[in-house]
């Protein structure tokens, strides 16, 4: 099993979102088995929302792991927020999103939030292979 764990932090959000988006984008080229192109674009895609995310609403800071399981790719982001990412209307108007979470729900066979008892919490998806 492969994984790979990235600390995240924030200058400029866009450019941490970035690079972890490239570091995924190695991380899947390095893999013993290597997965296809769509599913490599949707683990980049769950990467770059989640990383976002918790740069956004969660401190400024963020941990990225990734693990490759025989069939899956797991996502997860720790952040400093206990704030759970959910569910809402998206703002096809005024640029509030909303769009980012339930775009995750749907690529990912499951989706979890673990609150951390140091504080914080962890936002994880699974993708298939």
């Amino acid at each position: 099993m492969n994984t790979m764990s990235v600390n995240v932090a924030t200058v400029r959000s866009a450019t941490s979102a970035a690079g972890a988006r490239e570091s995924a984008r190695a991380f899947l080229r390095g893999l013993d088995h290597p997965i296809a192109a769509e599913a490599a674009d949707t683990v980049v895609l769950v990467v770059s929302e989640l990383v976002t995310n918790a740069l956004r609403h969660g401190g400024g800071t963020c941990t990225l792991n990734l693990t490759a399981h025989p069939d899956g790719v797991e996502v997860a982001v720790h952040d400093r927020s206990p704030r759970t990412p959910r569910m809402r209307t998206p703002d096809l108007n005024g640029g509030t999103g909303g769009f980012g979470w339930p775009m995750v729900n749907r690529l990912a066979q499951a989706t979890a939030v673990t609150r951390q008892a140091a504080g914080g919490k962890t936002v994880s998806a699974l993708l298939a292979r």
